[in-house]
């Protein structure tokens, strides 16, 4: 049967679900190690972003969003992140409920190691054919990829023309 529905994208879908399926395949499994700490690509993701985090200043739902994750997924990842020893929470002051989650050193050192070698392996070849497309082609790739995952986007924010 000719899939004749994805049309002249065939290539890029291919692409896409290959990806996806790889990374599906690797993303919970606990095989990268650092000093005797085992991590994931989830438990690394979270990580990331908590120290991203650190100047934005989201709450913990806006992260899981970003990542595309459910909050719950996000609070699992955390409390095994707290337990390798990689985070730790941190009340807010003038309030008995909400919690921070701050990356400590150990985990910003384990974070520096991981990104030494995954951008090497997989990012530098990556960004060297991205750096051949405009930034604003960079823009519409990037909203291709989100709205082929349900639309990341906020609600209300335009499709750049």
């Amino acid at each position: 049967m000719k899939l004749e529905w994805m049309g002249e994208y065939r290539d890029v879908v291919e692409a896409l679900i290959h990806y996806c399926n790889i990374y599906a395949g690797v993303y919970r499994i606990e095989k990268m190690e650092f000093r005797g700490i085992t991590y994931s690509y989830a438990q690394i993701q979270v990580l990331e972003y908590l120290l991203e985090n650190e100047e934005r200043n989201e709450n913990m739902s806006s992260i899981a969003h970003r990542l595309g994750i459910t909050r719950s997924n996000f609070t699992k990842i955390i409390n095994r992140l707290e337990a390798k020893g990689l985070v730790e929470r941190i009340r807010m002051p003038g309030s008995r409920r909400d919690l921070c989650v701050c990356v400590n050193e150990l985990g910003r050192t384990l974070y520096a190691d991981y990104v030494k070698g995954v951008l090497q392996r997989h990012f530098t070849p990556m960004f060297r054919d991205l750096d051949k497309l405009s930034p604003e082609s960079r823009a519409i790739v990037r909203d291709a990829l989100m709205d082929a995952m349900g639309g990341g986007r906020k609600q209300n924010e335009p499709k750049p023309e």
